[in-house]
């Protein structure tokens, strides 16, 4: 497997180029995180190469990593708890529309054409993909401007692409800008199809129905990685929205700190609406992963142990569509964040 370039001449130190970790799953995605060099893996399963065993359920980590999360995954063999810096070399779209295929190549089809001409980027510099499932995925090369890795970037990357999918009319799913989440890696074979995910034109993501897509995931198929222009020569509008999603995470992060602040002077919270109807109605795919946090994070304000959280939002959540382990995770992660109340001084999880 070969790595990607190295980084051209005058680069910054800090730069994506010393994220080159990521992570690797064969098997079912609860399996072993095996150390990787993303490039390397990524270009391997686009090649179809033979190591990568492309008929065998498989996933890379969305994000990637400095020698930080490299030393991380080796000492705790799991990436659990980890939030150090990542980057990431494309920054990814989920469209999911259970029971309508269709649906979601349209919908994938409408994004594609509207990141295109938001960025003025050339079609074939997005990477497309039928999911192998129910769903498509979109990739936009981050070399076109470059963003710097942070603490954040996994934050960033969410409220960048959220924006563009808003404002193309697009529901997505927000469940994959998790630091150490796992996506689909590409031409690896779905357990339960039995189809590849398999890279497409955007072209054919336009023109052909959800059947024939399927009928080309029968098999996957090497592609060309898009090596669209360096940095400098984009889109005004990629850096100023990324520049804008920086702004609105910075801000949300100091508006947590003050409501934590707050919280120690003030009466014990209260169970909000919010939290109320997603114990009774779930949420809808968009924002399943973001309402059932916010619940749980209200319910560890309250003093609420991770029994009885687990208890209360598991079903809805379930009913919406999660899988059982992004519940865990949604729910531990609310309860964590949670500002106790200060009548009782006890944490979120029990």
């Amino acid at each position: 497997m070969t790595s990607r370039p190295a980084r051209r001449k005058g680069a910054a130190m800090n730069s994506l180029s010393d994220c080159r970790f990521g992570y690797r799953i064969v098997g079912p995605c609860s399996g072993e995180r095996r150390l990787i060099d993303w490039w390397a893996a990524f270009n391997a399963y686009a090649a179809c190469d033979e190591r990568a065993r492309c008929d065998a359920e498989a996933y890379l980590s969305s994000f990637t990593f400095d020698v930080a999360f490299r030393d991380y995954l080796t000492r705790t063999s799991s990436t659990k708890g980890y939030a150090g810096e990542c980057g990431a070399p494309f920054l990814w779209w989920d469209i999911d529309r259970d029971g309508s295929p269709d649906a979601a190549r349209t919908d994938a089809a409408k994004l594609a054409l509207a990141i295109s001409d938001r960025f003025a980027v050339a079609e074939d510099d997005l990477l497309a993909f039928y999911s192998g499932s129910k769903g498509f995925h979109l990739g936009l090369p981050v070399s076109l401007w470059e963003p710097p890795p942070s603490a954040d970037f996994h934050r960033i990357a969410r409220r960048f692409c959220e924006v563009v999918a808003d404002a193309a009319g697009v529901v997505i799913d927000t469940g994959i800008y998790d630091a150490v989440r796992a996506l689909r890696a590409p031409n690896s074979r779905h357990p339960k199809t039995g189809l590849h995910k398999r890279r497409l034109p955007v072209e054919a993501l336009m023109h052909l129905d959800a059947a024939a897509i399927m009928d080309l995931a029968k098999t996957p198929e090497p592609f060309d990685v898009p090596t669209p222009p360096a940095s400098g020569r984009c889109d005004w509008n990629i850096a100023a929205d990324w520049s804008a999603a920086t702004e609105h995470v910075r801000n949300e992060a100091e508006a947590k700190v003050s409501r934590r602040a707050a919280a120690k002077s003030t009466a014990a919270p209260m169970l909000n609406r919010l939290t109320l109807a997603f114990i009774r109605d779930g949420a809808d795919t968009g924002d399943r992963h973001r309402l059932l946090y916010s619940a749980a994070r209200n319910l560890g304000e309250l003093g609420c142990p991770l029994s009885l959280a687990v208890a209360l939002l598991t079903e809805s959540a379930l009913d919406s569509g999660l899988p059982p382990a992004d519940v865990r995770r949604q729910i531990e992660c609310g309860l964590k964040d949670a500002v106790p109340s200060p009548s009782d001084g006890k944490g979120g999880a029990a």
